[in-house]
């Protein structure tokens, strides 16, 4: 991008030294800015002081958990549990779809971005590179395991389990454990016989 294009905004947070990228950035106002700064801080309040209080533990998971990912932007169903340490991507919460009864167990990792290396060549500042949104879809009755990351652009079908530690970087069918880094499927749930 040239630079004569690029907002006096966007010019001045480069001359502090925040090395965003160009394709995202280079039109941002000052007022963006001053929301984007706003919407942070409160954000940053709601997730490290709401998701994680000692005192109102008893109704974290299933009620003030899924009542602050619904604050800062993500899309939750009801009766969602939500357990201690998980992260989300803040900034892109709105690319977070959680359906009803899906179990998001602790430390799981809902990752909405991440850089696009396709045009990456030898000599380039990484920090300037693109990034790539993908929306994260958890599907009704889904469970993550302990640990999991899942990256942009995966959806957990409904009924799937996601094992401990997992690193999702693609789909998982309905009704289907998965494993691993990268997660495979291991198993298909079967239809309990009457």
């Amino acid at each position: 991008m040239d630079s004569r294009k690029l907002s006096v905004t966007f010019r001045f947070l480069r001359k502090l030294g925040l090395n965003y990228p160009e394709q995202e950035y280079g039109q941002i106002s000052l007022y963006d800015v001053f929301k984007r700064v706003c919407k942070t801080y409160r954000d940053a309040f709601l997730l490290k002081y709401l998701m994680n209080s000692v005192l109102l533990s008893p109704v974290s998971p299933r009620k003030l958990r899924p009542w602050v990912l619904r604050k800062v932007g993500c899309h939750v169903g009801k009766d969602v549990f939500i357990g201690a340490g998980v992260y989300i991507d803040a900034g892109h919460a709105n690319l977070i779809y959680i359906e009803d009864h899906v179990h998001v167990t602790a430390r799981t990792v809902l990752l909405c971005h991440k850089k696009d290396l396709k045009d990456y060549c030898v000599g380039e500042d990484y920090a300037k590179l693109p990034y790539r949104l993908g929306e994260i879809h958890l599907k009704r009755g889904c469970s993550t395991g302990t640990g999991t990351l899942i990256m942009p652009g995966v959806t957990i079908g409904e009924g799937a389990v996601v094992g401990a530690g997992s690193l999702v970087t693609q789909d998982i069918p309905a009704w289907t454990i998965a494993v691993g880094r990268p997660a495979k499927v291991v198993k298909q749930i079967m239809v309990r016989e009457k």
